[in-house]
Formats: C-alpha cells, structure tokens, sequence
C-alpha cells in the first residue's frame, strides 16, 4: 500500500526528521561561534600579552639559539617564525637564498663541508712541525715532543709512533734516515769498511766517543759522521778511555751534522 502525504503517520515522522535538523544547525551555529569567540580572544591574549617578548625575541635570538638548554624541537619552531623559505644551491659551494617572514631577502655563500676522510686529516700545522722536528729528531722523541705541546692527530688522539710514521710516509716528508745520509752520514757497514775494522769495533769506538753518529730512530740504529783525515785506528798498548774523543758542534743548518776532534 502506497503512503500518502495525507497520512498523519508520515506527517508525524517528517515533523521529527526536520526539528532533529534544526537542532543540529542550531548545535554547529552555535558551535561556530563559540570558535570564532575563542580564536579572537586568542588573538587578543596574544597581541596584549606576548607583544613584548615578541620584540625581544628578535634582540634574545642569538641568545636563544646558543643556550645549550634550548631543545632542538624550539630551535625549529623558531626558525619557523622567522622564515619563509630557503633556497639553496650547491656547486663548488653552497648558496642560500633566505626570504624571511617579512619579505626581506638575503644571500649567503658557505664553503662545501669537508668529507669526512678530510675532518680526520692531519692538520696543515701538524706536518709542518713534525717536517721541521725530523731535522733534529727521530719518530719516537718527535711523538714525545707534540704530545708535550698539546699537538692533536687528525682524530683527536694523542701522537705515537705509528702515527708519525704514517703522516711521513703519506705526506712524504723525508724521513730522519734520509735527512742524514743527505747529510753525508755513514751506515755502520759503510763505516766498518772505509776504517777496515768488524762493525762491533766501530759501536764500541763509536760508544767511547772516537766516532759521532746520530741515532735515526729509537732503537738506537746510527749513521755515522765521516771520520775525514783523523780516522780512528786500533793503537794496541792504549786504553780507550785514554783516546782523543770527538765533541759534538752544534750546527746552523737543520740537515747538517758536524763534529770536530
């Protein structure tokens, strides 16, 4: 059976659906305002109350952002206030373009960060002094002295010989051996051969102080000054302690060793 218009129970049903609808229209107008009602109070609660750390912010900023107590999610929201956007650009260095808040624009040029092999890389300062230590000085006293001076490798660490070795050889400074027979300086065979004796003859002479030599690394290895025309020669009858010794001249030239009788 078909309903009707004219039917008193439909009418009854349409009534309801429709003061239900009014109910709910009345519910979100309400609700509407209410909103609008509170988001300006907002805004005035704001703009009274926050106006003057607003200004001080833009003068506390830097102030701000270096106390170590500001947690790093503060740190992005105030980055937000004052930003717009950023452009950046990255060739052979970084270009920022900054459009702040306001419609102020700026440009900054940074230098390409270092990768992270060159972060851990000897510093400049480093291999020029352990270059200039090498002159006098072998691994082992060269780790001693910049630790004593507050040198730092490439990784924080203090220095030891392995270190220094390493720096050498990969930045290829002449090594404390080479910078002596540079010099002119003699192996211990090339020393027992020229004065015709056993290499044990040439340590115990060179320990008496009848011949000078420089130790080139920290086992006590030497190479030996030339002896020129006053060679040492075995003197049967005499005591060693009783022999002319050498005494050290200090040079003016870093690769230079010299000694005189």
């Amino acid at each position: 059976m078909l309903l009707t218009t004219f039917d008193p129970d439909n009418r009854l049903v349409a009534d309801t659906l429709e003061a239900d609808w009014n109910n709910k229209l009345r519910t979100l107008a309400e609700v509407q305002r209410e909103y609008e009602r509170r988001r300006q109070a907002d805004r005035e609660v704001l703009s009274e109350e926050q106006r003057t750390a607003l200004f001080s912010l833009t003068t506390d900023f830097p102030r701000l952002w270096r106390d170590p107590t500001t947690p790093s999610r503060e740190r992005k929201r105030m980055v937000r206030l004052l930003l717009e956007d950023v452009t950046l650009i990255r060739d052979d260095k970084i270009t920022l373009h900054i459009r702040f808040k306001g419609g102020v624009q700026k440009t900054l040029t940074l230098p390409l960060p270092l990768n992270a092999w060159q972060q851990r890389s000897t510093g400049p300062d480093v291999i020029h002094e352990i270059d200039r230590l090498l002159d006098r000085h072998n691994d082992h006293e060269i780790a001693a002295i910049l630790n004593e001076g507050g040198y730092r490798s490439g990784e924080g660490r203090s220095f030891r010989v392995s270190i220094v070795r390493r720096i050498i050889s990969n930045y290829g400074l002449k090594t404390r051996f080479d910078r002596l027979r540079e010099a002119g300086m003699l192996t211990l065979h090339e020393m027992a051969n020229l004065l015709d004796v056993s290499e044990q003859t040439v340590k115990i002479w060179k320990a008496n102080g009848l011949l000078a030599a420089q130790p080139y690394n920290e086992r006590d290895q030497c190479l030996y000054q030339h002896p020129g025309e006053k060679q040492p020669r075995k003197m049967q009858g005499i005591k060693l302690s009783e022999r002319p010794r050498l005494s050290p001249v200090k040079s003016n030239h870093a690769n230079e060793v010299q000694y005189e009788a």
